[in-house]
């Protein structure tokens, strides 16, 4: 499957990819309505799209007796389906597990209209980078791959710099989010695609919650066969952008102007880096080993009102000791990051997601 051109277009220019929570209701079942609800608030804030199925969601909706994976791509898409955005909006499937689930998972991808497969290398900690790769292609050859490099502390693993020059050999690769918390790391990618023979097709997202603005600030300058070749993150794919989307919109179109004017405003904007880092600490709870993140997300969109709660698929998903704290303190101390004003008249049914550009 190829790549629709507008969606290919929106992904190289650069958007704002949340990471789509699970809404539940004080039961932990699923909240169909809240559900819509929050895809419906990604679009209205001008989101470029939304993953979907992704750790954000939760694993557990894989977990046959919850069984939940299905629902929640359909659900989106026919959320996005309904609402007939004038705009592209791209939709990304979250894959797992070994070949055969990443490929039943990209299938069903397919099946709800998702543009890419957002393909986690997690859990698979005992396998060669070269059968990795060889899921990889299998998985591209179905899909278009959205690849991810996921951070040790949550799953992840570290792979070398040679896995990543493959990896960008691979055709179909239309994407890579780096969430590797970590400079040297999310350098090996960036200096292997720039060293790739498609480099120019391989759009690179951050993942990084602990380095976003100045993520998307950076120029990236290597010398290739005697030339000079320059990359840069053009957008994200983030679970911190799952909160206040539409301050992150506007983050973003701050960050492009300020690279298209010559770098004006960029030492306020690293300042922003910041502020953004200090609330993305309160929310994915590092201090915990990241225990907390997810819950973390879910009291932002219960105190806006977008979910009844902040209740997890497995109860033992709860903030941490002293999280709560952390959250009201980033809430006053960067009062200009939140976009609590915008979800209220969304509540209130007095916007029109159409409108949202």
């Amino acid at each position: 499957m190829a790549l629709r051109s507008d969606i290919q277009q929106l992904l190289h220019a650069g958007t704002v990819i949340p990471a789509h929570p699970l809404a539940l209701n004080q039961n932990r079942q699923f909240d169909e309505n809240r559900q819509r609800g929050l895809t419906r608030y990604y679009m209205a804030s001008g989101a470029g799209g939304v993953a979907v199925g992704v750790h954000t969601t939760q694993f557990e909706i894989r977990d046959p007796k919850i069984n939940l994976y299905e629902t929640v791509l359909k659900v989106a898409a026919e959320e996005i389906e309904h609402t007939q955005l004038n705009r592209p909006f791209i939709k990304v499937a979250g894959m797992v597990g070994p070949t055969e689930q990443a490929l039943k998972e990209a299938e069903l991808a397919l099946k709800y209209g998702y543009d890419l497969g957002l393909l986690s290398m997690g859990g698979l900690q005992n396998w060669t980078e070269a059968a990795i790769l060889d899921r990889v292609r299998a998985v591209a050859e179905v899909i278009p791959v959205f690849g991810f490099y996921l951070q040790p502390s949550v799953g992840g693993r570290i792979f070398s710099y040679d896995f990543w020059q493959r990896f960008a050999e691979i055709p179909n690769i239309q994407a890579i989010k780096v969430a590797s918390f970590n400079r040297y790391q999310t350098l090996d990618v960036v200096r292997a695609v720039c060293h790739s023979s498609r480099r120019d097709a391989i759009a690179l997202y951050t993942g990084n919650d602990d380095n976003i603005v100045a993520d998307l600030l950076t120029t990236y300058r290597f010398t290739v066969d005697g030339k000079t070749v320059e990359k840069r993150f053009v957008g994200g794919l983030l679970g911190h952008w799952a909160v206040w989307t539409k301050k992150a919109v506007e983050l973003l179109d701050e960050i492009k102007t300020c690279l298209n004017n010559g770098n004006d405003g960029l030492a306020e904007l690293l300042t922003r880096n910041v502020e953004v880092t200090d609330s993305n600490a309160a929310f994915f709870d590092p201090a915990h080993g990241f225990h907390g993140c997810i819950a973390g997300i879910h009291e932002v969109l219960r105190r806006q009102g977008l979910l009844e709660g902040r209740w997890c698929l497995n109860p033992a998903e709860e903030l941490s000791p002293g999280q709560m704290a952390e959250i009201d303190r980033v809430y006053a101390a960067y009062p200009h990051l939140n976009d609590d004003d915008f979800v209220a008249t969304i509540i209130s049914g007095h916007f029109s997601p159409q409108r949202a550009e």
